[in-house]
């Protein structure tokens, strides 16, 4: 295990009501809110009411940014920053899901610089402050309301690029599995399989020795794998929708990745897939992984996925060739996906050959996957495992 700081500070509100807990967990930080959400939502189900009046109703003062894109982009990021700037905001609160937090995240830095907040996608360690964030969450998928990353779209370079740094992390996040009861089975399937590939992308690596993190991690994944079929089938599921939100935070506040080494392989990928075509980021994860998996499947690598199909999946593995183990494992993961509505295929979901060797190209200079991932993978590598995909 290599040594690491675990630095969650978030004040985590969990549990259904716990908006009554708002203007408490927001009052520390100011009373100038910028309020950050995506589509309308927020308004039909309820929840945007709700805050507002909570805020109005303690005398805060609210100025809205609506519109953030499922792949948020950073002209939204900049015009954050300047409505923060020209109302002298205080603090941000941020009511949806990853997308939001992680657009509110880079506003929040972006206010405490003084370039363009691109600059973040390229060197983190320009993110030195940040405004405090509140978050409200509405989806579980990327675990964005309990740590420091951000995702941001550039549509001028098509760059689907991530950032980061302490002081984004959110101060407070509310919790609610009740406010995912609307979210639907597209957009449940897709957060269902971002949790999922957090996990793998922090279970798949070159470390011996970390045991505890590999346990947590396949104890999160059997969890999403037995709710999510329940949530889908049963929306209002409490018990489904609460287990999948708390599994969501924990996939990625640093329980399953510090203490690893490497960096991670399908999110780099996907990332392009995203830059270029803007598909849900979840179904691009699950339609990559199984070709990843398979490609790099090997004599150095067989006994990991022996371990995700036995711990996981709960196959046999005695007296049997541990490349069938690893393959059936493999194979119910795929059964999943496809149960759960997810297209399995690029073609599903309008990609087809002509970006390819592009997205390949750029998915290796833009991260470090050709040296630190759990496999070396090079341009040649990522285009074989997307050809594999169509």
């Amino acid at each position: 295990m290599e040594n690491f700081n675990f630095y969650v500070p978030t004040h985590v509100c969990f549990g259904e009501g716990q908006i009554k807990q708002l203007t408490t967990v927001l009052k520390p930080y100011g009373k100038k809110v910028l309020m950050v959400y995506g589509g309308g939502s927020i308004k039909k189900n309820g929840i945007y009411d709700d805050a507002v009046s909570r805020m109005k109703a303690d005398n805060f003062e609210i100025i809205e940014l609506a519109g953030v894109e499922p792949n948020p982009r950073i002209d939204t990021v900049r015009r954050g920053v300047e409505m923060c700037r020209e109302n002298n905001i205080e603090v941000i609160l941020a009511v949806g899901g990853g997308s939001t937090i992680d657009c509110s995240k880079a506003i929040a830095a972006g206010v405490k610089y003084e370039g363009d907040p691109w600059d973040f996608t390229k060197d983190r360690s320009l993110v030195k402050d940040a405004l405090p964030l509140v978050t409200i969450l509405t989806m579980a998928a990327t675990g964005s309301e309990m740590n420091m990353g951000s995702v941001i779209t550039n549509l001028e370079t098509n760059e689907k690029l991530a950032t980061g740094g302490v002081a984004m992390i959110p101060k407070a996040s509310i919790l609610d599995p009740t406010y995912t009861y609307t979210v639907n089975k597209w957009q449940t399937a897709a957060g269902s399989a971002d949790i999922l590939s957090h996990l793998f992308e922090c279970y798949f690596t070159v470390n011996e020795g970390a045991a505890v993190q590999n346990r947590i991690a396949e104890g999160l994944m059997k969890t999403v794998l037995e709710y999510a079929p329940i949530a889908l089938t049963d929306p209002t599921n409490y018990e489904a929708r609460s287990n999948l939100m708390w599994s969501s935070s924990l996939a990625l506040n640093g329980l399953t990745r510090l203490g690893k080494k490497g960096v991670w392989s399908c999110h780099p990928i996907e990332h392009e897939l995203s830059a270029f075509y803007d598909i849900t980021h979840g179904i691009g994860l699950a339609i990559i992984t199984p070709s990843w998996m398979r490609y790099i499947l090997s004599e150095q690598t067989v006994e990991k996925f022996v371990s995700f199909a036995e711990n996981v999946w709960d196959i046999d593995s005695n007296n049997r060739d541990p490349f069938d183990v690893a393959n059936e494992g493999i194979d119910k993961l795929v059964e999943s996906f496809k149960s759960w509505g997810i297209p399995m295929t690029l073609a599903e979901v309008g990609i087809d050959h002509e970006k390819i060797r592009l997205m390949s190209e750029l998915a290796v200079k833009h991260s470090t996957i050709s040296e630190d991932a759990f496999v070396a993978l090079n341009a040649d590598d990522v285009e074989k495992i997307l050809l594999a995909c169509m």
